[in-house]
C-alpha cells in the first residue's frame, strides 16, 4: 500500500495537477520600486510592474532567438517610409482599459490618441520625466511645446497641434521624426498607453493609480514592503502563440505545453521587497517564493561551478544562469569640485581611482564568478558590443595609480597617511552606496583598495529611491549602481554620457562636445562598419575622460521551483504574463535503503 501510494503521488506530480483556487506567482524584488507612472520612473523593478499593468504598442517575442519585434496592442508592425523617419501605428479595435473610478463606469476603449497622450506625457515638465533626454529631438514639434510652457510658466497644452504626432483616425497615429532613427521601433516597447482621464482624476497622485490594458491590475501596494497584482477582467482574449527558435530544446518544449493556452495563466502576483539576502535565500528555500535571483552569497552551496546543487536538483528546483543586457559602474559627479572636471589633474584622479580597484576581486570573492569584467558601458546581447575589446577600465594596477597621483600633485603632504589634493585641499572621497549587507560588502572592498594607494573614503548609506533623486539633481560625488539597457542597442548605454542628458540618463554630468558629436552621428546611422567605428571612438573618449568607471556585466543566476512552468528568460521582457504555477501534490521521494 506504502508503494502504490508513493507511485500515485509521483505521478500526480509529474502531471503537474494543481491546487484548487487562484494560481498566485510569489516574488521578491531585492531593491524598493519608486511608483507606478512610466513617464516618473527609470528602475527596473517599478518598471515590471508598469509593464504588467500598461502595453506599448510593440513587444518581443518571448521564445524566438536572436530577438525578434512584433505587435503587442497594433495590428500589424508599423509602416516605415525609407528615411526612418515616419512611422504609422494602427491600434487593434477592442482593447480595453481596466475599469476604474476615472471611467466613470463605462469601458474605455484604447485609441490611438491614448499613445499621442502618452507621450506627449514625457515633455511635459510637470513630470520631470528622465526619458525626456531619449525622446527630447525625435518627434517634430514635441520639443517646441514643451519649451513653451517653460517659457510662459503655463500648463503644458495638450490640445496644441504638433507636427510630428498625428492621430489620422480612431485607430491611425502617424509619429514623425526630426531626424532619421532607424532603430525607432525598440523605443515603441517603452511607449505604455496611459488614460488622460486616469492622469486628470489622479494628478500628483498617479504614481499610485496605475490604470492600463495589460493582463494585470494593481491591487494592494504598501511602499517599499509588498506589491499585488491581480487578474485584469478586461484584459482581451490573448493566447500563447510565441515563436520558439528551431533546435532551441527548451523553448519548443514551453510552446507545446502552453500552445494556445488563455494568458495570463495567473490570477494573482504577489511580490515582497527584501534586501538582505539570507532572508531571501530561506524564504525560497522554504517554499515562499517561486522564483529569485540567486545572492552572490549562497552561489557556492546552491550552484557551485555553474551547476544546481544536488539537494536543490532532488527538489526540481531548476537553474538558470542568464547573461544580463547590464552594466555595474561607479559613476562620477563631473561637476563636483574634487572630482569632477576636465583638467590633467582631475583626469587623473579619475583614472587613478579606475586602476586601484580590483575587478577580478571583485568577479572573484563578491560575484562568485558570475559576471564578466566590463570593458565599456556598451554590455553583452546588444549591438555594439564587441567581447574582443581590452580597455583600462578592466585593469587592476596600484603601482600605476599611484603614480599618476604622485605625477599630478596628490601627496600626502602633512605625513597622516592621506594624500591630498594638489592644492593643498584635503581630499576625502564620498562614495554613495546602500544599507544592505552586500553593498557593506562591496563598500569594504572600495576602502581596501583605496587605502592602499593612499586616498580617503567615506560611505555615506541611505536608501537606493532617495539616492536616486539626489543622484539626478547633481549632488552626489560617488555612486554604484547598474544600468539595464531595454533595448538590444549600444545607443540607451552611450546616453550615459551624451551632455544634453545630464540629470537624466547621464547621472555624471559629463559634457564633452567631441563625444556628443560622435553620439549624435551613432544615432543617425543604420547598423555597419561605420556605426560600429564610431561607437569604438566614443568608448575611447569614454576611457581616456572617465565620468564613470565600468565593473561588471552580471551573469544573474536564477533559481526556478519544481511547480513554476513555462519560464525562461528573455534580456528585454518581462515573462510574468506567460509563466504558471502547478503545485505538486505531496510528492514523495525514496532514499536508499528505504
Amino acid at each position: 500500500m506504502k508503494r502504490f501510494l508513493l507511485v500515485l503521488c509521483c505521478v500526480l506530480g509529474l502531471t503537474g495537477i494543481a491546487h484548487a483556487g487562484p494560481k498566485v506567482l510569489r516574488l521578491a524584488f531585492t531593491l524598493a520600486e519608486t511608483g507606478f507612472d512610466p513617464v516618473q520612473i527609470s528602475d527596473i523593478y517599478s518598471g515590471a510592474i508598469i509593464a504588467n499593468i500598461m502595453e506599448a504598442p510593440l513587444t518581443y517575442d518571448y521564445l524566438a532567438r536572436p530577438i525578434k519585434l512584433k505587435p503587442q496592442t497594433l495590428t500589424a508592425m508599423p509602416e516605415v517610409d525609407a528615411e526612418h523617419r515616419t512611422f504609422t501605428l494602427k491600434v487593434r479595435p477592442g482593447i480595453l482599459f481596466a475599469d476604474d473610478a476615472a471611467f466613470a463606469g463605462h469601458p474605455r476603449e484604447l485609441v490611438a490618441e491614448d499613445y499621442a497622450y502618452s507621450l506627449k506625457r514625457v515633455f511635459d515638465p510637470r513630470w520631470k520625466s528622465p526619458a525626456y533626454s531619449s525622446w527630447r529631438t525625435a518627434v517634430l514639434g514635441l520639443d517646441e511645446l514643451r519649451q513653451r510652457a517653460l517659457r510662459t510658466a503655463q500648463p503644458f497644452d495638450y490640445d496644441a497641434a504638433v507636427d510630428g504626432l498625428q492621430v489620422l483616425d480612431r485607430y491611425t497615429l502617424r509619429i514623425r521624426l526630426a531626424r532619421s532613427s532607424p532603430r525607432f521601433l525598440y523605443a515603441l516597447t517603452q511607449l505604455p498607453a496611459v488614460a488622460r482621464e486616469v492622469v486628470e482624476r489622479y494628478g500628483d497622485d498617479i504614481m499610485e493609480h496605475p490604470v492600463g490594458t495589460g493582463p494585470f491590475r494593481l491591487a494592494e501596494w504598501r511602499r517599499s514592503s509588498r506589491i499585488v497584482l491581480e487578474r485584469n477582467p478586461r484584459f482581451r482574449e490573448q493566447r500563447f502563440d510565441e515563436t520558439p527558435s528551431p533546435g532551441d530544446a527548451e523553448a519548443l518544449a514551453i510552446s507545446r505545453r502552453l500552445a494556445g493556452r488563455r494568458l495570463p495563466l495567473l490570477d494573482r502576483i504577489e511580490i515582497s521587497i527584501i534586501a538582505e539576502a539570507q532572508p531571501l535565500w530561506l524564504a525560497f528555500l522554504n517554499g515562499d517564493f517561486d522564483l529569485i535571483e540567486l545572492p552572490y552569497e549562497f552561489v557556492a552551496v546552491a550552484a557551485a561551478a555553474g551547476h544546481i546543487a544536488p539537494y536543490l536538483a532532488r527538489q526540481g528546483i531548476r537553474l538558470y544562469q542568464a547573461p544580463s543586457p547590464d552594466t555595474v559602474f561607479t559613476y562620477f559627479n563631473m561637476e563636483d569640485p574634487v572630482v569632477g572636471g576636465y583638467t590633467p589633474e582631475k583626469v587623473a584622479l579619475r583614472r587613478a581611482i579606475s586602476l586601484a580597484y580590483d575587478i577580478p576581486l571583485e568577479i572573484r570573492l563578491l560575484r562568485k564568478g558570475l559576471a564578466l569584467p566590463a570593458q565599456s558601458v556598451v554590455p553583452p546581447l546588444t549591438g555594439g558590443y564587441d567581447p574582443a575589446l581590452r580597455t583600462e577600465m578592466s585593469q587592476y594596477s596600484p603601482a600605476r595609480a599611484k603614480a599618476l597621483l604622485d605625477m599630478y600633485g596628490y601627496a600626502d603632504r602633512d605625513g597622516d597617511g592621506w594624500r591630498e589634493q594638489p592644492d593643498g585641499q584635503p581630499l576625502v572621497l564620498r562614495y554613495y552606496t546602500q544599507t544592505d549587507a552586500g553593498s557593506r560588502a562591496f563598500s569594504e572592498l572600495w576602502r581596501k583598495h583605496m587605502n592602499a594607494v593612499g586616498l580617503r573614503i567615506e560611505f555615506i548609506p541611505g536608501q537606493w529611491p532617495e539616492q536616486f533623486k539626489q543622484a539626478r539633481a547633481g549632488k552626489l560625488m560617488m555612486w554604484f549602481l547598474s544600468w539595464t539597457t531595454p533595448v538590444p542597442d549600444a545607443e540607451p548605454m552611450l546616453a550615459m554620457m551624451y551632455g544634453p542628458n545630464k540629470g537624466a540618463e547621464n547621472l555624471s554630468r559629463f559634457s564633452l562636445p567631441a563625444y556628443d558629436r560622435i553620439f549624435e552621428q551613432i544615432r543617425a546611422l543604420e547598423d555597419g562598419p561605420e556605426r560600429d567605428a564610431l561607437i569604438r571612438q566614443a568608448l575611447q573618449l569614454s576611457t581616456a575622460y572617465m565620468p564613470l568607471k565600468t565593473h561588471v556585466h552580471r551573469i544573474t543566476p536564477i533559481l526556478a521551483q519544481r511547480w513554476l512552468v513555462g519560464f525562461m528568460p528573455h534580456p528585454f521582457l518581462n515573462t510574468w504574463r506567460f509563466l504558471d504555477v502547478e503545485p505538486d501534490v505531496g510528492v514523495q521521494r525514496t532514499e536508499p535503503g528505504d
